[in-house]
Formats: C-alpha cells, structure tokens, sequence
C-alpha cells in the first residue's frame, strides 16, 4: 500500500497537469475595435487558431466603436464563424455606449451578440479577474 501512494498522487499531479494544459484554466478578452474586412478576417481567423488551440478556454471578444460592425448584421461578413464559435463557447459582447452614440438599435446585432454597459469596463472587469487581454486583428 506505502508503495502505491506515491503512484496515486504522481497519476493525479499527471492528470491534473494534463487538464490545464488543454486550456481549462486559460481565459482571455479580446478587445475588437475595427471595421475593416481583411481586419474581421484576420481576427476571425485568429479566434478559431485560438479555440482550436483550446478547446476548453473562455473566450470573450469585446466590440466597442468601429468593431461592433463585426457583430452587426447588415455590416458582417463573418457571421458564420461568429455562430460557429459561438457554439464552441465564445461569447461576443457589445459596448451599449458606442450603440448609443452611434444610433445602433439591438435588432440590428447578430443574434450571437450581447450587450454589456461598458466595453471597456468589461475588459477592465476582465483583468481584474485574471484574464488575458489581447487586441483582436492585425
């Protein structure tokens, strides 16, 4: 039995080091301020590089002034990506005071899309909770 205590703990220190590897403990904010094309493009592909790294991370983009183009129907060209990561666990988030300020009505958002107060409080909030921030595009 003395000999098999330190093989239980080595498996679970193994097992455990295995599960945060994968992505479990990684959470990361992504800060999207742009309504270029090829900028949603390069950003779309760096969420899915992203998710396919780690499948079981949180992920959060935050769109705030120009970026809530990427999240508004009638301006996106990625929609399909956006619900596809959306199915796999990213959650898009939209800044209401850029809405505000620039006339933007909820129903013209992607269904994928939510509203937070603030996006910039959002990815102070964030941080604060221990998750990384990285600026999506380019």
């Amino acid at each position: 039995m003395k000999k098999l205590i330190p093989f239980l703990i080595l498996f679970f220190t193994l097992t455990i080091s295995t599960i945060y590897a994968q992505g479990k403990d990684h959470k990361v904010v992504f800060q999207f301020t742009l309504a270029d094309s090829m900028q949603q493009k390069a950003f779309s592909n760096q969420l899915k590089n992203l998710r396919k790294h780690w499948p079981d991370a949180q992920i959060e983009v935050v769109a705030y002034n120009q970026g809530i183009d990427f999240l508004m129907t009638k301006r996106t060209r990625h929609h399909d990506i956006i619900a596809e990561l959306k199915s796999k666990g990213v959650r898009f988030v939209v800044c209401q005071n850029t809405m505000n300020q620039r006339n933007i009505k909820a129903d013209e958002l992607i269904p994928e899309a939510e509203i937070v107060p603030a996006g910039i409080a959002e990815i102070v909030e964030k941080q604060e909770q221990g998750w990384s921030y990285i600026k999506g595009g380019f």
